[in-house]
C-alpha cells in the first residue's frame, strides 16, 4: 500500500476498502492537480461609450514567475503595470496574501509554501511587474532567480505596511487586509466573486483610473463573465476590492467590509489530473458512487466534472448537482432522494463534509472521505475511511485511516483495488488451509471407514501441515489482483468470510484431495504392476492376516510404499490445491502460475524437501518413506492433477452466477459477521 502512496495508519480499515460503496474526494488538489495560476483578467474598461469590460489573458502555468499578458486581441502588453486596474491587482494579490514563493537553488526549481490561490496571485503581482520606467520587463530578467522569486511582491510590501487583518472566514467568503502608505490608509479585499460584488457600490476604470458607481449594468457583465470563466473555462475565480479608510484606523471590523470599490475578477486554471477520468470510471464499473465535495462555486464544480469527461452519461447535472445550503433546505424526503443521486455538492464547509457523512452513513453506505485542513478532522473521524491528504494538516492526518502521500485521487481508486486483493488473499489463504485439513481429515476417516491400513503416520500428517502445507499458505498472500477485481460490486459490511457456496467448494476440493491420498495407498496393493495385486477384500481384512492361511507374505502391509505414495499424493496434490487459489473465480487460463513467483518458488521449494527425505538415506527412514519408480510417481501425477480441472469447474459456477447452485444451510454465516469498528 504504501509503495501505492496509501500510508495506512489503521490496519482494519484495509479490509474496510474492500466494502466502500461511496467515496466523497476534495476536488482542488485531488481531482486538480493543484497548481494553480492565473490566466485571466476581467475589469472595467471604460464608461464613456457605455460599460465596456476588458479582458486579459495570462501565460505561465508553472510557480516561476516567468509569463506574458495579452489583451483581447492577442496583443502583448510591454508594462502592464500602467494600466490602473492591473496595477491594483498587483498591490492587491501582493499585500493581501500569506504565501511565500521561493527558488530552491538544490532542485533547480521554484516552490511554493501555503495556499494554491495565494501563491496564484502572488505570480500575477510578479507578471503584472511594477510601474516607473520603461525598461521594467528586461530589467526584471536580470535578476537572479533568488531575488526573482519575489521581487515585485517584497516591492509592495515594502510600499505599504500592514496594520491589520481580517482572516477568511467560510460565512464571509472573503479576506481583507488595511495597509498604511504616506498617511493613506487602504484596505483591501479578495474572497468570492459573489461576496465581493455584494459588497460593491463602486468600479476602477482601466483607462484613466477613475471610479464610477456600479450600476445594475455593469454588475450584470461582470456576473456573466464570471459565470462564462466559472462555467465554460472551468476557472476557479476571486473578486478583488478595495477601499480608502479614514486616516489612523489602526483595526478592522466587518462593517468595514461595505462599500468597496471593485478592482478585477480573477479567473485561476486548476486542471484535471490526467489519471482521474479512468479512476473515476474504475469506480463506477466497481459499483462505487464518486461525489465531489468542493468549497467552489457550483458552476465551476459542474464544468470541471464535465472537462474530466467521466460524467458525460449523467448529460444535465440537475438532480445530481447541489450546493451545501440548497441541500440543507430540501425536505426530509427529497433530501434522501438526492442523497442517492448526488454528484456534486459545492460550497461545502468542513461542517457539511460531517453531516454528509452521516447521511449516507444512515442509508448503510459504507463511506470514504478525503480532506486536508484541520476542521475536517470530525469528518474524517466520522467516515468508515478518513483519508487526509499528505500535504494536509497533523490534526487531519491524526484524525485519518489513511494518508495519500500523493494527494492524488487515482491512489484512493488503487487503494480500493489493493484493499479488495488484500481481503481476496486472505480469504485465498483461509480456503487452502481449510481444503487442505479436509483433505487430511477425510483421507484417514476413510481409511478406517473402508477398513485398511493407516494411509498416513503421524510424522508423516506432521512433515504435511508443518513444511508442505505452510510455505504455499504465506506465498498466497502475495497473490497479484483479479483483473476484474474493480468490476464487481463491493462486498456488505456484514457479508461472512466463508459464504455457502465457498464452504461447498472446500469440501468438493477437501473430499477429492482426501479420496485421491486413500486412492493411491489402494492403487499400490490393488492394481500396481510391481506391487502385490492383492484382492480389495484381502486388504480389507489386512489385521487378520497372521490368523488365517495367506498366499502372500503379512509383512506387505509394512511396506513402506504405499503410505510413501500416499504422502506424495497428498502433497503434490496440495501443490496443485495451491495453483488453484491464484485467484477464487478466475480461471488459471486468466491468471497463469507465474503472475506469483513467490507460490511459484514455494512449490518448487517443497517439492525439493519432499524429494529430499524419499531418498536421502537417514531422511527416509525417520519419516518412515522410501524411493518412489517413476511408474509410482506417474501414478501420483494421474492422482492429483483433476484437482485443477475440478477447481477450473467450480469456478466456472462461480463466474456464471446465473447457473451457479444455490446452496442453504441453517445458518446463513459459517463464520461470524463482523462489523465495521465503530468510529
Amino acid at each position: 500500500m504504501a509503495r501505492l502512496n496509501a500510508i495506512v495508519r489503521s490496519l482494519p480499515s484495509v479490509e474496510t476498502l474492500g466494502c466502500t460503496t461511496v467515496i466523497c474526494s476534495d476536488k482542488t488538489g485531488t481531482l486538480t492537480t493543484n497548481m494553480m495560476s492565473v490566466s485571466k483578467i476581467c475589469v472595467l474598461h471604460s464608461v464613456n461609450n457605455g460599460p465596456v469590460a476588458s479582458e486579459y489573458v495570462i501565460s505561465g502555468t508553472t510557480y516561476a514567475p516567468e509569463g506574458f499578458i495579452f489583451d483581447s486581441l492577442g496583443a502583448q502588453l510591454e508594462i502592464p503595470a500602467q494600466l490602473p486596474c492591473l496595477l491594483h491587482i498587483a498591490m492587491c494579490s501582493a499585500l493581501c496574501n500569506e504565501s511565500v514563493i521561493q527558488y530552491n537553488p538544490d532542485k533547480r526549481i521554484y516552490e511554493k509554501i501555503g495556499e494554491s490561490t495565494e501563491v496564484a496571485l502572488r505570480l500575477l503581482a510578479e507578471k503584472i511587474g511594477l510601474p516607473g520606467f520603461d525598461t521594467m520587463p528586461s530589467a526584471l530578467n536580470m535578476l537572479s532567480k533568488h531575488e526573482r522569486a519575489s521581487y515585485c511582491n517584497r516591492y509592495w510590501e515594502s510600499q505599504f505596511k500592514k496594520v491589520s487583518v481580517l482572516e477568511f472566514s467560510r460565512d464571509r467568503k472573503m479576506m481583507s487586509v488595511l495597509c498604511s502608505r504616506k498617511q493613506m490608509e487602504i484596505m483591501f479585499s479578495k474572497g468570492a466573486p459573489e461576496s465581493i460584488l455584494s459588497r460593491c457600490n463602486n468600479i476602477l476604470c482601466n483607462d484613466d483610473g477613475s471610479t464610477v458607481p456600479l450600476s445594475a449594468h455593469i454588475r450584470a457583465q461582470l456576473e456573466a463573465k464570471f459565470n462564462s470563466f466559472a462555467g465554460k473555462e472551468t476557472l476557479r475565480c476571486l473578486a478583488l476590492a478595495l477601499k480608502r479608510m479614514p486616516m489612523g484606523q489602526q483595526s478592522l471590523s466587518f462593517d468595514d467590509e461595505n462599500d468597496l470599490t471593485f478592482i478585477g475578477l480573477v479567473g485561476m486554471l486548476d486542471p484535471p489530473r490526467d489519471e482521474v477520468r479512468n479512476a473515476i470510471l474504475s469506480c463506477m464499473n466497481a459499483g462505487i458512487r464518486v461525489i465531489v465535495v468542493t468549497g467552489d462555486n457550483k458552476t465551476t464544480a459542474e464544468s470541471l466534472c464535465q472537462k474530466i469527461g467521466a460524467f458525460d452519461h449523467l448529460g444535465d447535472f440537475t438532480g445530481f448537482s447541489y450546493t451545501a445550503s440548497e441541500f440543507e433546505e430540501l425536505p426530509a424526503l427529497q433530501k434522501s432522494v438526492a442523497l442517492q443521486r448526488m454528484t456534486i455538492l459545492s460550497r461545502v464547509e468542513p461542517s457539511h463534509k460531517r453531516m454528509l457523512v452521516e447521511a449516507l452513513q444512515n442509508q448503510n453506505e459504507v463511506v470514504a472521505m478525503t480532506g486536508d485542513g484541520v476542521n475536517d478532522a470530525p469528518a474524517l473521524k466520522k467516515a468508515n475511511i478518513g483519508i487526509a491528504m499528505g500535504s494536509g494538516t497533523a490534526v487531519a492526518k491524526s484524525a485519518s485511516d489513511m494518508v495519500l502521500a500523493d494527494d492524488n485521487f487515482a491512489t484512493v481508486v488503487a487503494a480500493v483495488a489493493e484493499g479488495r486483493a488484500i481481503y481476496n488473499n486472505t480469504k485465498q489463504f483461509i480456503r487452502y488451509m481449510i481444503s487442505s485439513n479436509i483433505g487430511e481429515v477425510v483421507c484417514i476417516f476413510v481409511a478406517a471407514m473402508l477398513g485398511i491400513p493407516d494411509t498416513l503416520v503421524p510424522v508423516q500428517l506432521l512433515w504435511v501441515n508443518l513444511v508442505t502445507d505452510g510455505l504455499p499458505a504465506t506465498a498466497i498472500g502475495f497473490n497479484k489482483q483479479d483483473s476484474d477485481v474493480m468490476k464487481s460490486k463491493p462486498r456488505k459490511v456484514n457479508e461472512a468470510v466463508v459464504s455457502g457456496w465457498l464452504f461447498f467448494r472446500y469440501l468438493v476440493i477437501g473430499a477429492y484431495v482426501g479420496l485421491a491420498t486413500v486412492a493411491g495407498f489402494i492403487w499400490w496393493f490393488v492394481y500396481y504392476d510391481n506391487g502385490p495385486k492383492l484382492p480389495y477384500n484381502e486388504l480389507m481384512n489386512f489385521d487378520s492376516c497372521s490368523t488365517r492361511e495367506a498366499n502372500y507374505p503379512c509383512s506387505i502391509f509394512s511396506d513402506r510404499h504405499p503410505s510413501t505414495v500416499s504422502m506424495t499424493v497428498l502433497v503434490v496434490v496440495e501443490m496443485f490445491n495451491a495453483l488453484n487459489n491464484l485467484s477464487e473465480n478466475q480461471s488459471l487460463l486468466v491468471i497463469p502460475p507465474w503472475s506469483n513467483l513467490w507460490l511459484v518458488g514455494s512449490i518448487i521449494f517443497t517439492m525439493i524437501l519432499h524429494i529430499l527425505i524419499l531418498y536421502v538415506q537417514p531422511l527416509s527412514a525417520l519419516f518412515s518413506v522410501t524411493p518412489l519408480s517413476w511408474a509410482e510417481w506417474t501414478a501420483v501425477l494421474y492422482l492429483s492433477f483433476p484437482v485443477i480441472i475440478i477447481d477450473e469447474i467450480l469456478k466456472f459456477f462461480s463466474r456464471n452466477s446465473g447457473i451457479r447452485f444455490t446452496f442453504r444451510f441453517r445458518r446463513a454465516d459459517l463464520l461470524p459477521k463482523r462489523e465495521v469498528r465503530d468510529k
